[in-house]
């Protein structure tokens, strides 16, 4: 991986001499003051603006602030006309657009495509301040508004669309959002690397259509670029005689090497269709000793693959089947979708490129991550940590969920196919330091208005692999795995958790801090490998109630999910009850599952049911799986087919609960003891010839009769009342509500997740 330029090593703008701001502007008036006739960069945003290192428009606009840059903020414009994107006048350099923290169409359906009436990033929780698609609208609007300046987009909703994607609410693939906002230049992920340099760049006057070189971006092209090769990954299956292509790898044997019985070993080039004659190819013995499309825990022998030398001197890219023919051929969806999880990794990812009618998509690979180093100086800018004061007393709940939480780090090695967190923020762990880390806290304790020594969260996409990263910098540097954890751990990966465990002790321990809460999704197959970090965890920073996330029991849905399976569950029980009981606490584990997941059957959500009423578990809300764009199990829910190994055309199908009915089913199997949902359950059982589980008894599922009184759903009026639960269960809510009679409950902060579409509530979330 070549070096990368330190971030903020680069010469200041000239505008410097104006310093820095209390907040960015939002207003002509807010510019007068600072002594601004104009803003270098405007930056158009969905949410509204907080200042805090948890929201990226700050991010963003405090990293450009820093190298110099006057940068002033539209939050959540009335986009039917271009007035209100003049509000700050004409940006000297260029507009930056972003959705927001969430796509924006996640944020506002439903995964049964019904509109949301809240918004947890709009003053008051007001829903319907965005538009639908809004890095789309707002680009078109700051075109409208000054035609002649040039428009960046970014931004999770950027990130997610950077190629043609499958879109869940149209059901249909869309063409990159590039085209369609008909912005300039697009950049994708954690993009402060790729910001600075865009705005030196533009500063310097070069046009940000010409910059087709920045890793993290992806701009349009007229022509492929002739400075390069092409490695042709358009086709697979091809008919005829095919030429065995030259291995383009060097296998080694190494004691340190990936374990291919984790399944997801590097895919061989022929795999991906990269070789312009032949397409497929026949892959050689040791290519093909790497399939993991068959039994992910045979035992194969542990080899280090290492790309050759290209036989040309030119590099290389490669060129993905065009917009045109994915649109229209699930199967070839699949293999662009699977050629782009492979490119992912900044050691050894190349460029891409689909065509789009007459024009190149060329996207550029993922930008070389942050040291510890920078990614402390990104969070330690001048952050006021609340929210602009032009909203007043105006609530907004995605502030008041994190006003007290600290990001440790970034990124996420898990690779969980229905979570497009890897696809944004990558899968290198980028850590901060612990004294950054501590500074934060003491800055909240002395800057936070209502602090009171509640710590809620030390995390970020996960609460676990805070410096946790492979054990050889060689190693991670060819690795083009999936994931690192699934189906089992690589023996490569650090799972030690002292680093974590010393920094909760260390924080805990602070003057004025009296409790440190973990929210974040804890990655319990991991957290078991090192049971003092669990008994630190149970003993201190669990409020009563650990919510994690299993996701199903049954093995089929769990490969498509790639999640552990319930062994490991009851190992982690076991160590959580056992340290609770050490520690004089009664605590609860509370399960999280995805109902109608790509991969699942109906007989795996009886089985799943039979589970949760044999543990005593009654869910009170269920998530059916969300289709995000660009994530793998959206390609599954579209094409049928898994990208998690091999594509061809003769490749297994992928059962996909599909249709408003059967989604309905997958989650009234989920919520088997509301009995608005026995009605369909008893039909459906009679139908699979499980009538057996009807009846009044222990061993039933659910009852042959409804309650007494009891009337459908749509005939109610007023509110329904709470119906007694069984006597021993326990309740899972999310709902952040205090503890209710009947069994315990869920309490906490509510956590909304964006990459995947889910909205979490506890205190801790595992994932």
């Amino acid at each position: 991986m070549q070096a990368a330029k330190p971030l903020f090593s680069g010469n200041k703008y000239w505008a410097e001499c104006f310093g820095i701001a209390q907040f960015l502007p939002m207003s002509v008036a807010e510019m007068t003051a600072l002594g601004w006739d104009s803003c270098d960069i405007i930056i158009v945003c969905g949410d509204a603006y907080v200042d805090h290192p948890s929201f990226g428009m700050a991010v963003v606009g405090r990293t450009w602030e820093n190298q110099g840059f006057r940068v002033g903020i539209i939050a959540q414009p009335d986009w039917h006309s271009a007035v209100d994107f003049r509000r700050l006048g004409k940006p000297n350099l260029f507009y930056a657009v972003s959705a927001g923290n969430m796509d924006s169409m996640i944020n506002r359906y439903t995964a049964d495509k019904k509109i949301r009436h809240d918004d947890a990033y709009t003053p008051n929780n007001e829903g319907g301040k965005r538009p639908d698609r809004a890095a789309t609208v707002y680009s078109q609007r700051c075109k409208e508004a000054y035609p002649e300046v040039p428009v960046l987009i970014g931004g999770i909703e950027a990130s997610l669309r950077r190629i043609a994607h499958y879109d869940y609410w149209s059901e249909k693939v869309k063409r990159s959002v590039l085209l369609d906002s008909k912005a300039d230049l697009l950049v994708y992920g954690n993009a402060e690397r790729a910001i600075v340099e865009i705005a030196e760049r533009a500063a310097r006057g070069e046009a940000l259509k010409a910059m087709s070189n920045i890793r993290g971006t992806a701009v349009m092209l007229e022509q492929p670029p002739q400075a390069w090769a092409s490695r042709d990954s358009t086709h697979i299956d091809r008919p005829g005689k095919i030429e065995a292509p030259k291995n383009p790898y060097v296998y080694e044997q190494d004691t340190a090497a990936n374990d291919a019985a984790d399944g997801m070993a590097p895919a061989p080039e022929s795999e991906l269709g990269l070789n312009a004659s032949s397409g497929c190819g026949k892959r050689s013995d040791a290519m093909a000793a790497l399939d993991v499309s068959g039994d992910a825990g045979k035992q194969v022998e542990a080899q280090i693959l290492r790309l050759l030398p290209s036989p040309t001197s030119k590099p290389e890219y490669i060129e993905l089947p065009p917009y045109d023919v994915v649109k229209n051929d699930p199967v070839l969806y699949a293999h662009a979708s699977r050629v782009l999880h492979l490119e992912t990794n900044p050691a050894n990812a190349r460029p891409l490129l689909q065509r789009h009618g007459d024009r190149w998509l060329w996207m550029n690979p993922p930008a070389i991550p942050l040291t510890t180093e920078e990614l402390d100086d990104v969070f330690e800018l001048p952050f006021q940590r609340v929210p602009h004061p032009s909203y007043g007393d105006a609530k907004i709940p995605a502030f008041d969920m994190i006003r007290f939480s600290v990001n440790i780090m970034r990124g996420c090695f898990g690779g969980c196919s229905f979570c497009s967190i890897t696809e944004h923020e990558g899968r290198w762990i980028q850590s901060r330091s612990e004294t950054s880390v501590l500074r934060e806290i003491e800055k909240i304790r002395d800057m936070t208005p209502g602090f009171t020594g509640t710590i809620s969260d030390l995390g970020g996409p996960t609460a676990n692999m805070y410096h946790l990263n492979c054990k050889s910098e060689e190693i991670h540097a060819g690795c083009r795995r999936l994931s690192c954890v699934f189906p089992t751990i690589c023996k490569n990966l650090k799972t030690d958790h002292s680093a974590t465990t010393q920094l909760y002790r260390k924080a805990r321990a602070l003057p004025g801090v009296k409790r440190v809460m973990i929210a974040s999704g804890l990655r319990y197959d991991l957290a078991v490998r090192d049971p003092e970090y669990v008994e630190e965890l149970v003993t201190h920073h669990v409020g009563g109630y650990l919510k994690i996330a299993p996701e199903h029991s049954e093995a089929g849905p769990l490969s498509k999910m790639m999640k552990p399976g319930m062994e490991t569950y009851h190992r982690f029980k076991e160590m959580f009850e056992h340290f609770s009981r050490k520690a004089g606490k009664q605590q609860y584990l509370i399960p999280y599952f995805i109902a109608a997941h790509p991969g699942t059957r109906d007989e795996d959500m009886l089985n799943l049911a039979l589970w949760l009423k044999g543990n005593g578990f009654r869910a009170d809300q269920v998530q059916a799986f969300y289709p995000s764009p660009m994530a793998s199990a959206t390609t599954m829910y579209h094409t049928g087919k898994d990208p998690l190994h091999r594509i061809g055309r003769d490749s297994d199908d992928v059962v996909v609960p599909k249709g408003l009915k059967q989604r309905r089913l997958h989650k009234a199997f989920l919520r088997y003891h509301d009995p608005d949902n026995w009605p369909l359950l008893r039909e459906t059982l009679q139908s699979m010839g499980r009538a057996h589980l009807i009846g009044f008894g222990k061993r039933h599922l659910i009852p042959p009769t409804q309650p007494a009184g009891w009337s459908p759903k749509h005939k109610r009026s007023g509110p329904t009342s709470a119906r007694k639960p069984a006597k021993g269960a326990i309740l899972t809510q999310h709902t952040g509500l205090p503890p209710r009679k009947g069994g315990p409950a869920v309490g906490g902060q509510k956590k909304r997740v964006a990459a995947t579409g889910r909205r979490k509530q506890g205190p801790v979330t595992s994932r």
